[in-house]
């Protein structure tokens, strides 16, 4: 049986990154407990793991709030994954991976289409997560994935999926797929093209909707 304290781990990242608890919302224990069934002494420590996440501000004598980025921060962010994410990409194509790697890559691009086919976005957002994950591993750097832990969900968190249109969020499945046959073709340049418009588009979407709340 699950400890209580990664139950409510699981549940409040999920009420996070789908956008249910928005940037900026509070995070009280006493009403999270109760929302959840549980003591507050497992959610105290389900928020301040997912302070260690960077997916919560937890705030001395003050409680917890999902943390809001900035656009400036949201630039930086999708900078550094610019940089980073193709080369990891393109490392993992170039190395050449065992079929087991590319069947789980695979796997979870399948899992990612059913959750965008009934917009789950919730789980959407985990499995995305998964994958890029996965796919730094598959580099076999072993200084990437400290480099990217404190980058990798941040985007999510202002809902990235959530403004995706259907023609948006079918383009980046299909980018998730071109990915992974670009690394079982061993063809580093196609990794490396593919990621990098994957993070672009999503960059391009956060602007563009920035862009129109301050018109």
């Amino acid at each position: 049986m699950a400890r209580a304290a990664d139950v409510a781990y699981d549940a409040v990242r999920r009420m996070i990154l789908s956008g249910d608890a928005a940037a900026g919302s509070r995070l009280g224990e006493a009403e999270l407990a109760e929302t959840l069934g549980l003591s507050r002494t497992p959610v105290r420590e389900a928020l301040q793991r997912l302070g260690s996440d960077g997916l919560v501000e937890v705030l001395p004598h003050r409680g917890a709030r999902v943390v809001e980025w900035t656009r400036e921060d949201l630039a930086e962010i999708f900078e550094l994954r610019s940089l980073l994410e193709p080369y990891a990409a393109a490392r993992a194509a170039r190395l050449g991976q065992d079929p087991a790697v590319l069947a789980d890559l695979n796997a979870l691009c399948d899992a990612m289409e059913a959750a965008a086919a009934i917009r789950d976005l919730g789980e959407l957002a985990r499995l995305n997560s998964r994958f890029h994950a996965a796919l730094i591993d598959a580099s076999r750097n072993r200084r990437l994935p400290g480099m990217l832990t404190s980058v990798m969900h941040a985007p999510l968190i202002v809902g990235t999926f959530r403004r995706y249109a259907p023609a948006e969020l079918d383009r980046s499945m299909q980018h998730h797929r071109e990915i992974v046959a670009a690394v079982a073709a061993g063809d580093p340049d196609w990794a490396e093209a593919v990621m990098r418009a994957h993070i672009r588009a999503a960059a391009g979407r956060l602007r563009k909707d920035d862009d129109e709340r301050t018109r």
